[in-house]
Protein backbone atom coordinates (compact mmCIF):
# COMPACT_ATOMS: atom_id res chain seq x y z
CA UNK A 1 0.00 0.00 0.00
CA UNK A 2 2.84 2.62 0.88
CA UNK A 3 4.86 1.60 -2.68
CA UNK A 4 0.98 2.15 -4.58
CA UNK A 5 0.58 5.60 -2.50
CA UNK A 6 4.27 6.87 -3.84
CA UNK A 7 3.57 5.87 -7.19
CA UNK A 8 0.44 7.62 -7.24
CA UNK A 9 1.84 10.59 -5.57
CA UNK A 10 4.90 10.85 -8.19
CA UNK A 11 2.00 10.78 -11.61
CA UNK A 12 0.12 12.97 -9.39
CA UNK A 13 2.80 15.85 -10.61
CA UNK A 14 1.82 14.97 -14.04
CA UNK A 15 -2.11 16.18 -13.79
CA UNK A 16 -1.51 19.54 -14.73
CA UNK A 17 0.03 18.54 -17.44
CA UNK A 18 -2.10 15.79 -18.32
CA UNK A 19 -5.02 18.55 -18.88
CA UNK A 20 -2.54 19.86 -21.43
CA UNK A 21 -1.36 16.60 -23.21
CA UNK A 22 -5.45 15.81 -23.68
CA UNK A 23 -5.97 18.80 -25.61
CA UNK A 24 -2.86 17.69 -27.46
CA UNK A 25 -4.87 14.57 -27.99
CA UNK A 26 -7.75 16.06 -29.13
CA UNK A 27 -6.74 18.89 -31.06
CA UNK A 28 -9.08 20.70 -31.11
CA UNK A 29 -9.06 24.97 -30.73
CA UNK A 30 -12.14 26.25 -32.58
CA UNK A 31 -15.57 25.13 -33.44
CA UNK A 32 -15.74 27.71 -36.34
CA UNK A 33 -17.11 25.95 -39.39
CA UNK A 34 -14.86 27.67 -41.36
CA UNK A 35 -12.04 25.51 -40.09
CA UNK A 36 -12.97 22.40 -41.96
CA UNK A 37 -8.86 21.18 -42.51
CA UNK A 38 -8.67 21.58 -38.57
CA UNK A 39 -11.90 19.20 -38.29
CA UNK A 40 -10.13 16.63 -40.73
CA UNK A 41 -7.24 16.67 -38.27
CA UNK A 42 -9.46 16.22 -35.24
CA UNK A 43 -11.28 13.46 -36.99
CA UNK A 44 -7.90 11.35 -37.44
CA UNK A 45 -6.22 12.34 -34.17
CA UNK A 46 -9.74 11.04 -32.27
CA UNK A 47 -8.94 8.45 -34.46
CA UNK A 48 -5.68 7.57 -33.48
CA UNK A 49 -6.80 8.08 -29.64
CA UNK A 50 -9.34 5.43 -30.00
CA UNK A 51 -6.80 3.27 -31.40
CA UNK A 52 -4.08 3.79 -28.50
CA UNK A 53 -6.72 3.67 -25.87
CA UNK A 54 -7.37 0.18 -26.89
CA UNK A 55 -4.18 -1.04 -27.20
CA UNK A 56 -3.82 0.43 -23.83
CA UNK A 57 -7.20 -1.46 -22.40
CA UNK A 58 -5.22 -4.28 -24.23
CA UNK A 59 -2.56 -4.23 -22.29
CA UNK A 60 -3.80 -3.11 -18.73
CA UNK A 61 -6.05 -6.86 -19.25
CA UNK A 62 -2.86 -8.63 -19.22
CA UNK A 63 -1.51 -7.94 -15.81
CA UNK A 64 -3.59 -10.85 -13.79
CA UNK A 65 -1.52 -12.83 -16.28
CA UNK A 66 2.34 -11.95 -15.03
CA UNK A 67 4.54 -9.31 -15.92
CA UNK A 68 6.17 -11.18 -18.68
CA UNK A 69 3.00 -11.43 -20.69
CA UNK A 70 2.19 -7.69 -19.70
CA UNK A 71 5.59 -6.15 -20.38
CA UNK A 72 5.42 -7.97 -23.99
CA UNK A 73 1.52 -6.56 -24.27
CA UNK A 74 2.77 -2.82 -23.57
CA UNK A 75 6.12 -3.27 -25.78
CA UNK A 76 3.52 -4.73 -28.94
CA UNK A 77 1.06 -1.85 -27.90
CA UNK A 78 4.10 0.89 -28.32
CA UNK A 79 5.15 -1.30 -31.39
CA UNK A 80 1.21 -1.07 -33.18
CA UNK A 81 0.55 2.47 -32.29
CA UNK A 82 3.75 3.85 -33.53
CA UNK A 83 4.60 1.42 -36.40
CA UNK A 84 7.75 1.44 -34.76
CA UNK A 85 10.84 -0.26 -36.42
CA UNK A 86 12.59 -0.80 -32.94
CA UNK A 87 10.88 -1.05 -29.24
CA UNK A 88 13.00 -1.26 -26.31
CA UNK A 89 11.84 -1.99 -22.63
CA UNK A 90 14.63 -2.10 -19.91
CA UNK A 91 15.09 -2.37 -16.52
CA UNK A 92 18.31 -0.67 -14.60
CA UNK A 93 20.34 -3.16 -12.48
CA UNK A 94 19.48 -3.04 -8.94
CA UNK A 95 15.66 -2.26 -9.70
CA UNK A 96 13.18 -4.67 -8.79
CA UNK A 97 15.47 -7.36 -8.48
CA UNK A 98 12.44 -10.07 -7.72
CA UNK A 99 10.80 -9.27 -10.88
CA UNK A 100 11.03 -9.83 -14.62
CA UNK A 101 11.62 -9.75 -17.86
CA UNK A 102 14.75 -7.18 -17.01
CA UNK A 103 14.63 -6.05 -20.41
CA UNK A 104 12.47 -7.19 -23.93
CA UNK A 105 12.27 -5.74 -27.58
CA UNK A 106 10.81 -6.08 -30.69
CA UNK A 107 11.52 -5.26 -34.44
CA UNK A 108 9.56 -4.28 -37.23
CA UNK A 109 8.29 -7.61 -38.38
CA UNK A 110 7.17 -7.94 -34.48
CA UNK A 111 9.82 -10.88 -33.94
CA UNK A 112 10.71 -10.09 -29.70
CA UNK A 113 14.58 -10.35 -28.64
CA UNK A 114 16.15 -10.92 -25.89
CA UNK A 115 19.42 -12.02 -24.01
CA UNK A 116 17.90 -13.91 -21.04
CA UNK A 117 14.61 -14.09 -18.91
CA UNK A 118 12.27 -14.26 -21.21
CA UNK A 119 11.08 -17.65 -22.95
CA UNK A 120 9.13 -16.68 -25.86
CA UNK A 121 11.84 -14.24 -26.96
CA UNK A 122 14.92 -15.23 -29.58
CA UNK A 123 18.72 -14.95 -28.60
CA UNK A 124 19.11 -11.44 -30.96
CA UNK A 125 22.54 -11.90 -33.09
CA UNK A 126 22.76 -8.08 -34.77
CA UNK A 127 21.16 -4.91 -33.15
CA UNK A 128 21.30 -1.22 -34.47
CA UNK A 129 24.21 0.77 -32.84
CA UNK A 130 21.27 3.34 -31.38
CA UNK A 131 19.13 0.36 -30.05
CA UNK A 132 22.31 -1.93 -28.24
CA UNK A 133 23.33 1.15 -26.40
CA UNK A 134 20.07 2.67 -25.57
CA UNK A 135 19.36 -0.84 -23.58
CA UNK A 136 23.00 -1.08 -22.14
CA UNK A 137 22.62 2.78 -21.17
CA UNK A 138 19.42 1.85 -19.20
CA UNK A 139 20.73 -1.72 -17.92
CA UNK A 140 23.62 -0.07 -16.58
CA UNK A 141 21.77 2.79 -14.96
CA UNK A 142 23.54 5.35 -16.50
CA UNK A 143 20.54 7.52 -18.00
CA UNK A 144 21.92 10.78 -18.04
CA UNK A 145 19.51 13.08 -20.46
CA UNK A 146 17.02 9.72 -20.00
CA UNK A 147 16.04 10.12 -16.91
CA UNK A 148 13.72 12.33 -18.90
CA UNK A 149 10.92 12.35 -21.80
CA UNK A 150 13.32 12.44 -25.43
CA UNK A 151 11.19 13.42 -28.58
CA UNK A 152 11.98 13.39 -31.81
CA UNK A 153 10.66 13.28 -34.75
CA UNK A 154 11.61 9.72 -35.51
CA UNK A 155 12.16 8.56 -31.58
CA UNK A 156 10.54 8.52 -28.67
CA UNK A 157 11.81 7.66 -25.02
CA UNK A 158 9.86 7.89 -21.59
CA UNK A 159 11.50 6.48 -18.25
CA UNK A 160 9.86 4.10 -16.24
CA UNK A 161 9.40 5.74 -12.21
CA UNK A 162 8.89 3.84 -9.17
CA UNK A 163 8.81 5.71 -6.14
CA UNK A 164 10.12 8.93 -7.24
CA UNK A 165 12.91 7.67 -9.11
CA UNK A 166 13.85 6.26 -12.49
CA UNK A 167 13.82 2.10 -12.89
CA UNK A 168 13.66 1.72 -15.95
CA UNK A 169 12.98 2.99 -19.48
CA UNK A 170 10.75 2.34 -22.96
CA UNK A 171 12.04 3.72 -25.87
CA UNK A 172 11.04 3.20 -29.65
CA UNK A 173 11.92 4.16 -33.17
CA UNK A 174 9.75 4.97 -36.05
CA UNK A 175 10.37 4.97 -40.06
CA UNK A 176 11.16 7.88 -42.34
CA UNK A 177 7.22 7.94 -43.18
CA UNK A 178 6.20 8.07 -39.56
CA UNK A 179 6.32 11.29 -37.80
CA UNK A 180 5.80 11.30 -33.85
CA UNK A 181 3.63 13.85 -31.72
CA UNK A 182 2.33 14.45 -28.16
CA UNK A 183 -0.05 12.87 -28.51
CA UNK A 184 2.43 9.34 -28.69
CA UNK A 185 4.59 10.70 -26.02
CA UNK A 186 1.24 10.13 -23.63
CA UNK A 187 0.65 7.09 -25.20
CA UNK A 188 4.15 6.20 -23.84
CA UNK A 189 3.87 7.33 -20.56
CA UNK A 190 0.59 5.62 -19.63
CA UNK A 191 1.77 2.13 -21.09
CA UNK A 192 5.45 2.92 -18.96
CA UNK A 193 3.27 3.58 -15.57
CA UNK A 194 1.16 0.38 -16.57
CA UNK A 195 4.19 -1.55 -16.95
CA UNK A 196 5.71 0.37 -13.56
CA UNK A 197 2.99 -0.96 -11.29
CA UNK A 198 2.17 -4.44 -13.13
CA UNK A 199 6.22 -5.23 -12.07
CA UNK A 200 6.12 -3.81 -8.17
CA UNK A 201 2.99 -6.23 -8.04
CA UNK A 202 5.23 -8.87 -9.23
CA UNK A 203 8.17 -8.28 -7.12
CA UNK A 204 5.74 -7.61 -3.76
CA UNK A 205 3.83 -11.48 -5.13
CA UNK A 206 7.20 -12.97 -5.49
CA UNK A 207 8.49 -11.56 -2.34
CA UNK A 208 5.50 -13.18 -0.21
CA UNK A 209 5.70 -16.34 -2.19
CA UNK A 210 9.40 -16.42 -1.67
CA UNK A 211 8.24 -15.79 2.34
CA UNK A 212 5.56 -18.49 2.10
CA UNK A 213 7.92 -20.68 0.95
CA UNK A 214 10.39 -19.76 3.78
CA UNK A 215 8.01 -20.62 5.95
CA UNK A 216 7.15 -23.84 5.18
CA UNK A 217 10.57 -24.57 4.92
CA UNK A 218 11.20 -23.57 8.52
CA UNK A 219 8.28 -25.46 9.51
CA UNK A 220 9.02 -28.47 8.33
CA UNK A 221 12.65 -28.51 9.62
CA UNK A 222 10.89 -27.49 12.70
CA UNK A 223 8.46 -30.71 12.64
CA UNK A 224 11.83 -32.86 11.70
CA UNK A 225 13.79 -31.48 14.28
CA UNK A 226 11.05 -32.05 16.83
CA UNK A 227 10.38 -35.58 15.90
CA UNK A 228 14.54 -36.32 15.93
CA UNK A 229 14.66 -34.70 19.26
CA UNK A 230 12.02 -36.96 20.50
CA UNK A 231 13.87 -39.94 19.48
CA UNK A 232 17.13 -38.50 20.78
CA UNK A 233 15.13 -37.79 24.35
CA UNK A 234 14.17 -41.41 24.67
CA UNK A 235 17.74 -42.11 23.64
CA UNK A 236 19.37 -40.01 26.20
CA UNK A 237 17.03 -41.48 29.03
CA UNK A 238 18.05 -44.71 28.07
CA UNK A 239 21.38 -43.90 28.08
CA UNK A 240 21.04 -42.11 31.13
CA UNK A 241 19.75 -44.91 32.81
CA UNK A 242 22.22 -47.48 31.61
CA UNK A 243 24.66 -44.68 32.51
CA UNK A 244 23.54 -44.29 36.26
CA UNK A 245 23.44 -48.43 36.75
CA UNK A 246 27.30 -48.53 35.87
CA UNK A 247 28.05 -45.62 37.95
CA UNK A 248 26.02 -47.33 40.49
CA UNK A 249 27.90 -50.71 40.12
CA UNK A 250 31.64 -48.73 39.86
CA UNK A 251 30.59 -47.05 43.24
CA UNK A 252 29.95 -50.20 44.76
CA UNK A 253 32.48 -52.49 43.08
CA UNK A 254 35.28 -49.24 44.79
CA UNK A 255 33.95 -49.72 48.15
CA UNK A 256 33.99 -53.24 48.82
CA UNK A 257 37.68 -53.22 47.43
CA UNK A 258 38.28 -50.45 49.58
CA UNK A 259 36.83 -52.63 52.57
CA UNK A 260 38.64 -55.08 51.58
CA UNK A 261 42.21 -53.63 51.54
CA UNK A 262 41.41 -52.23 54.84
CA UNK A 263 40.87 -55.47 56.22
CA UNK A 264 44.29 -56.84 54.59
CA UNK A 265 46.53 -54.39 55.07
CA UNK A 266 44.99 -53.62 58.32
CA UNK A 267 42.97 -56.02 60.24
CA UNK A 268 44.18 -59.37 59.09
CA UNK A 269 47.74 -58.03 59.83
CA UNK A 270 47.13 -57.03 63.30
CA UNK A 271 45.73 -60.42 63.66
CA UNK A 272 48.90 -62.16 62.22
CA UNK A 273 51.14 -59.96 64.29
CA UNK A 274 48.89 -61.05 67.50
CA UNK A 275 49.20 -64.90 66.29
CA UNK A 276 52.80 -64.46 66.63
CA UNK A 277 53.15 -63.34 69.62
CA UNK A 278 50.97 -65.49 70.71
CA UNK A 279 53.48 -68.45 69.93
CA UNK A 280 56.28 -66.80 70.87
CA UNK A 281 54.87 -66.76 74.56
CA UNK A 282 53.40 -70.17 74.19
CA UNK A 283 56.72 -72.01 73.73
CA UNK A 284 57.67 -69.98 76.40
CA UNK A 285 55.28 -70.10 79.42
CA UNK A 286 54.43 -72.94 81.67
CA UNK A 287 52.16 -75.91 80.58
CA UNK A 288 49.10 -74.69 81.73
CA UNK A 289 49.46 -71.11 80.25
CA UNK A 290 50.80 -72.56 76.90
CA UNK A 291 47.99 -74.75 76.54
CA UNK A 292 45.46 -71.62 76.57
CA UNK A 293 47.82 -69.65 74.53
CA UNK A 294 47.43 -72.60 71.96
CA UNK A 295 43.67 -72.00 72.32
CA UNK A 296 44.16 -68.42 71.90
CA UNK A 297 46.49 -69.13 68.89
CA UNK A 298 44.04 -71.17 67.03
CA UNK A 299 41.27 -68.79 67.56
CA UNK A 300 43.50 -65.97 65.90
CA UNK A 301 44.32 -68.44 63.24
CA UNK A 302 40.63 -69.34 62.48
CA UNK A 303 40.02 -65.45 62.50
CA UNK A 304 42.65 -64.76 60.05
CA UNK A 305 40.38 -66.92 57.34
CA UNK A 306 37.65 -65.83 58.36
CA UNK A 307 38.68 -62.45 57.42
CA UNK A 308 40.32 -64.29 54.44
CA UNK A 309 37.02 -65.44 53.17
CA UNK A 310 35.22 -62.37 53.70
CA UNK A 311 38.11 -60.25 51.67
CA UNK A 312 37.50 -63.10 48.81
CA UNK A 313 34.00 -62.23 49.06
CA UNK A 314 34.31 -58.60 48.72
CA UNK A 315 36.24 -58.67 45.62
CA UNK A 316 33.63 -60.69 44.21
CA UNK A 317 31.50 -57.73 42.69
CA UNK A 318 27.51 -58.33 42.26
CA UNK A 319 25.67 -56.67 39.95
CA UNK A 320 23.90 -53.62 40.28
CA UNK A 321 22.47 -52.77 37.31
CA UNK A 322 18.75 -52.81 38.35
CA UNK A 323 19.23 -51.81 41.91
CA UNK A 324 17.52 -48.33 42.89
CA UNK A 325 19.96 -46.32 45.01
CA UNK A 326 18.48 -47.34 48.11
CA UNK A 327 19.02 -51.09 47.28
CA UNK A 328 22.78 -49.78 46.40
CA UNK A 329 22.34 -47.96 50.03
CA UNK A 330 21.17 -51.17 51.88
CA UNK A 331 24.01 -52.92 49.90
CA UNK A 332 26.63 -50.58 51.17
CA UNK A 333 25.45 -51.39 55.05
CA UNK A 334 26.31 -54.83 54.46
CA UNK A 335 29.86 -54.97 54.03
CA UNK A 336 30.73 -52.42 56.74
CA UNK A 337 32.62 -54.12 59.41
CA UNK A 338 31.98 -55.36 62.38
CA UNK A 339 29.14 -57.90 62.02
CA UNK A 340 28.10 -56.76 65.14
CA UNK A 341 26.83 -53.34 64.11
CA UNK A 342 22.92 -53.65 62.59
CA UNK A 343 21.79 -51.15 60.13
CA UNK A 344 18.56 -50.00 58.30
CA UNK A 345 17.96 -48.25 55.30
CA UNK A 346 14.72 -46.16 55.13
CA UNK A 347 13.10 -44.25 52.10
CA UNK A 348 10.70 -41.31 51.91
CA UNK A 349 9.09 -39.60 49.36
CA UNK A 350 8.36 -40.05 45.45
CA UNK A 351 11.65 -42.64 44.41
CA UNK A 352 13.00 -41.01 41.21
CA UNK A 353 15.78 -41.20 38.75
CA UNK A 354 18.59 -38.70 40.46
CA UNK A 355 21.52 -37.08 38.06
CA UNK A 356 24.87 -39.04 37.93
CA UNK A 357 26.77 -36.72 40.02
CA UNK A 358 23.78 -36.56 42.93
CA UNK A 359 23.57 -40.69 42.90
CA UNK A 360 27.79 -40.39 43.17
CA UNK A 361 28.06 -37.48 46.23
CA UNK A 362 24.99 -39.55 48.26
CA UNK A 363 26.73 -42.86 47.89
CA UNK A 364 30.66 -41.85 48.69
CA UNK A 365 28.79 -39.88 51.35
CA UNK A 366 27.18 -42.83 53.20
CA UNK A 367 30.12 -45.17 52.43
CA UNK A 368 32.52 -42.45 54.51
CA UNK A 369 29.96 -42.02 56.81
CA UNK A 370 29.11 -45.84 57.44
CA UNK A 371 32.62 -46.49 57.37
CA UNK A 372 33.45 -44.01 60.36
CA UNK A 373 30.11 -45.30 62.10
CA UNK A 374 31.59 -48.42 61.82
CA UNK A 375 35.55 -48.24 62.82
CA UNK A 376 35.00 -45.03 65.30
CA UNK A 377 31.73 -44.47 66.50
CA UNK A 378 31.73 -47.84 69.35
CA UNK A 379 28.01 -47.82 67.91
CA UNK A 380 26.19 -50.94 68.00
CA UNK A 381 23.51 -49.57 65.69
CA UNK A 382 23.22 -47.53 62.51
CA UNK A 383 20.11 -45.72 60.50
CA UNK A 384 19.96 -44.87 56.89
CA UNK A 385 17.60 -42.34 55.50
CA UNK A 386 17.10 -41.44 52.17
CA UNK A 387 14.21 -38.79 51.60
CA UNK A 388 13.25 -37.65 47.97
CA UNK A 389 11.79 -33.99 47.83
CA UNK A 390 10.04 -32.44 45.34
CA UNK A 391 13.89 -30.14 44.32
CA UNK A 392 16.04 -31.62 46.93
CA UNK A 393 17.13 -35.38 47.85
CA UNK A 394 18.07 -35.73 51.50
CA UNK A 395 20.05 -37.79 53.12
CA UNK A 396 20.78 -39.31 57.08
CA UNK A 397 23.39 -41.01 58.95
CA UNK A 398 22.60 -42.23 62.80
CA UNK A 399 24.01 -43.89 65.04
CA UNK A 400 24.03 -44.81 68.56
CA UNK A 401 27.51 -44.31 69.03
CA UNK A 402 29.95 -42.39 71.31
CA UNK A 403 30.90 -39.50 69.09
CA UNK A 404 31.06 -35.90 69.76
CA UNK A 405 29.25 -33.82 67.21
CA UNK A 406 30.81 -30.70 68.35
CA UNK A 407 34.44 -32.22 68.56
CA UNK A 408 33.62 -33.59 64.91
CA UNK A 409 32.98 -30.19 63.84
CA UNK A 410 35.72 -28.80 64.73
CA UNK A 411 37.78 -31.43 63.30
CA UNK A 412 36.27 -30.89 60.28
CA UNK A 413 36.53 -26.98 60.00
CA UNK A 414 40.71 -28.17 60.89
CA UNK A 415 40.82 -29.86 58.25
CA UNK A 416 39.64 -28.20 55.76
CA UNK A 417 42.15 -25.27 56.89
CA UNK A 418 45.10 -27.15 57.12
CA UNK A 419 45.83 -31.16 55.91
CA UNK A 420 46.14 -32.43 59.65
CA UNK A 421 49.09 -34.83 58.57
CA UNK A 422 46.41 -36.25 56.19
CA UNK A 423 44.18 -37.42 59.35
CA UNK A 424 40.44 -36.65 59.49
CA UNK A 425 40.11 -35.75 55.78
CA UNK A 426 36.89 -38.15 55.33
CA UNK A 427 34.25 -35.48 56.99
CA UNK A 428 36.03 -32.65 54.64
CA UNK A 429 35.78 -34.59 51.47
CA UNK A 430 31.86 -35.08 52.22
CA UNK A 431 31.10 -31.41 53.42
CA UNK A 432 33.14 -30.73 50.04
CA UNK A 433 30.98 -33.04 47.87
CA UNK A 434 27.86 -31.46 49.13
CA UNK A 435 28.58 -27.95 48.41
CA UNK A 436 29.88 -29.07 44.82
CA UNK A 437 26.44 -29.36 44.18
CA UNK A 438 25.46 -26.75 45.86
CA UNK A 439 24.18 -28.56 49.49
CA UNK A 440 25.19 -28.53 52.77
CA UNK A 441 26.28 -31.28 55.71
CA UNK A 442 25.05 -30.81 59.13
CA UNK A 443 26.85 -32.66 61.88
CA UNK A 444 24.46 -32.55 64.82
CA UNK A 445 23.12 -35.00 68.16
CA UNK A 446 21.60 -37.77 66.76
CA UNK A 447 18.17 -38.94 68.66
CA UNK A 448 19.61 -42.44 68.81
CA UNK A 449 22.51 -40.69 71.40
CA UNK A 450 25.09 -40.97 68.80
CA UNK A 451 25.79 -38.83 65.61
CA UNK A 452 24.02 -37.41 63.07
CA UNK A 453 25.45 -36.93 59.44
CA UNK A 454 22.83 -34.96 57.25
CA UNK A 455 23.35 -33.82 53.55
CA UNK A 456 20.64 -32.08 51.30
CA UNK A 457 21.29 -31.93 47.99
CA UNK A 458 19.29 -29.76 45.32
CA UNK A 459 17.95 -31.53 42.43
CA UNK A 460 15.64 -30.43 39.70
CA UNK A 461 14.31 -26.18 39.73
CA UNK A 462 15.05 -23.70 42.87
CA UNK A 463 15.82 -20.92 42.31
CA UNK A 464 17.67 -20.41 45.17
CA UNK A 465 21.45 -19.52 44.41
CA UNK A 466 24.04 -22.37 45.71
CA UNK A 467 25.47 -19.70 48.13
CA UNK A 468 22.30 -18.85 49.70
CA UNK A 469 21.37 -22.41 50.08
CA UNK A 470 24.61 -23.03 51.60
CA UNK A 471 24.22 -19.93 54.23
CA UNK A 472 20.20 -21.34 55.16
CA UNK A 473 22.03 -24.58 55.85
CA UNK A 474 25.17 -23.57 57.10
CA UNK A 475 26.44 -26.21 60.36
Amino acid sequence: MGRADELRRTEAGDDVAGADQLDSLLGLHSVKGSHYAQYRGVEQRLTRVVGALDRISRALVQTAEGPETLVLSVVRAVHEHLDAEWVVFALCDGELDRTGPRHLMMTRDGTILAFEGVQMARTPSHLPDEVLNRLNDILRNQMGQLTRPVVDDHHLHVPVHLDGRVVGGLSAWTPDHKLVDSADLVVMRILARQAAVALLNAALLEESRHQLARAEDAYAKASEQAADLAARNVELERTQRELSAAMRQRLVVEERERIARELHDSVTQSVLSAGMQIEVCRMESGPETAERLEVAGRLTRDAVEQLRSVIYALNQAPSVSELSLGEVLDGLCSMHMPADLATEVRVAGRVRDLPDDVQHAILRIAGEALFNTAVHAEASSARITLTYGEAEVGLVVDDDGGGDPGHMRRVMRAARLGDLAGRHRGLANMATRAEELGGALRIRRSRMGGVRIAVEVPVGDDDRPASRRRRENAI
